[in-house]
């Protein structure tokens, strides 16, 4: 009903129904239905929610199938893993990733009938070569038809899914033509490649206009954190709410890759996660991220610039920091003298 009204030209509100639900004692049909919500949304007591054009629907239905088809084939490439155990073959224990080259021909050796070990060994390539003598051993093992029947329908989902992403991709560069500029500039922020960077365009469009500031972004998103208090105590457990979980899922691999880099956001990942652990870090770091986002989409001649990863030593108070270092080495025994070294 609403692409249908919106098509015709109509301005549509989607809103909550949370918001009108207790309406006044009256009979209830569809028409005074209607009259009340005419009235709530005339004195403005609904709030539209948010709802982006129809290109980036479109663009938003094509990346969010293919983070469930990369989800799928994740789940699909655990089983393969898992079904060679069962035959006692333990070809994940010595082999890193059973989905590469040495990998993929050693499973399809297996599917065809070869079951000897030092011939499935010699397979091997690159730097696997280093572990022959360990493969024979993985392979040892009851593996038998009715596990390569098996094994090659897996096998043959897990390259049908490769296809249809590698369909979706193509699909994807087509329609974020129109949102490049944008999309580039969003992968130059630390752990957003450019496939997360479609893929938050999608979920929160390119105009910043329903989101006034930066905060409200990251409220909606749920990535700020809850304030629950009354007497003075703190009350819950400050979790931030369910939100957009496609948007969080980028999101949080973002800021976990970000996490491993010598920038800004990594330096921020790892101070957090020390001290309060990963999932704090991770709603922290994708929290500076959306701020990040939000500024390069409201203004489009705005470039991200990294302020390095030693942007917090810098702008703490030396002195500070030797009271801190000092104490530390107290604390573990020792007798601090300090003295200026020389110019």
């Amino acid at each position: 009903m609403f692409c249908l009204l919106e098509a015709r030209g109509f301005e549509v509100w989607l809103v909550n129904a949370r918001e009108v639900k207790h309406p006044p004692a009256r009979p209830k049909t569809g028409r005074l239905d209607a009259m009340w919500l005419a009235k709530v949304a005339g004195r403005q007591m609904v709030r539209p929610g948010f709802v982006p054009p129809p290109p980036v629907r479109q663009l938003r239905d094509v990346t969010r199938y293919r983070a469930d088809l990369v989800a799928a084939r994740t789940a699909e490439k655990q089983r393969v893993e898992k079904l060679p155990e069962d035959a006692r073959i333990e070809l994940s224990v010595v082999v890193s990733d059973i989905f590469g080259v040495s990998g993929r021909q050693m499973l399809a050796a297996l599917i065809g009938g070869r079951r000897d070990p030092k011939v499935l060994a010699q397979l091997a390539r690159g730097v696997m070569r280093g572990r022959l003598a360990a493969l024979p051993e993985a392979f040892t093992g009851y593996f038998t038809d009715h596990h390569a029947f098996l094994l090659a329908r897996m096998l043959a989902r897990v390259d049908a899914i490769d296809a249809g992403i590698a369909a979706l991709d193509e699909r994807i560069g087509q329609q974020i033509a129109p949102f490049g500029p944008a999309a580039a500039r969003l992968a130059e922020i630390p752990g957003i490649s450019s496939t997360a960077a479609c893929a938050i365009l999608a979920e929160i469009g390119t105009s910043m206009d329903r989101f006034p500031t930066a905060g409200h972004l990251a409220c909606w998103a749920k990535f700020a954190p809850g304030v629950k208090e009354s007497a003075g105590k703190k009350k819950g457990k400050n979790a931030t709410g369910h939100g957009n979980r496609y948007l969080a899922r980028v999101l949080g691999n973002a800021a976990a890759s970000a996490g491993r880099t010598d920038t800004f956001p990594g330096e921020q990942y790892q101070r957090i996660a020390r001290r309060r652990g990963s999932k704090k870090a991770v709603v922290a770091a994708g929290r500076s991220m959306l701020v990040i986002i939000w500024h390069l989409l409201a203004d489009p001649d705005a470039r991200h610039t990294d302020p390095g990863s030693d942007f917090y030593d810098t702008r703490i108070n030396p002195e500070r920091r030797k009271r801190n270092h000092v104490r530390q080495l107290e604390a573990l025994g020792y007798k601090v003298t300090l003295e200026p070294a020389a110019a």
